[in-house]
């Protein structure tokens, strides 16, 4: 499988500004950051690092 570099991403962006619009790009930015912050916040109270 050949890696993506910075033209298919670009391309990428594009695609799903055009699909979903720039607001709910926002949205879902947003929304995988506090999942990851929630994520990080169970490990450590589990004993993870």
């Amino acid at each position: 499988m050949a890696g993506i570099g910075t033209k298919e991403i670009i391309l990428i962006a594009i695609v799903l500004l055009i699909l979903f619009g720039s607001q709910k790009i926002v949205e879902f930015a947003r929304g995988l950051g506090e999942t990851k912050k929630e994520l990080k916040k169970v490990k450590k109270e589990l004993g993870g690092e």
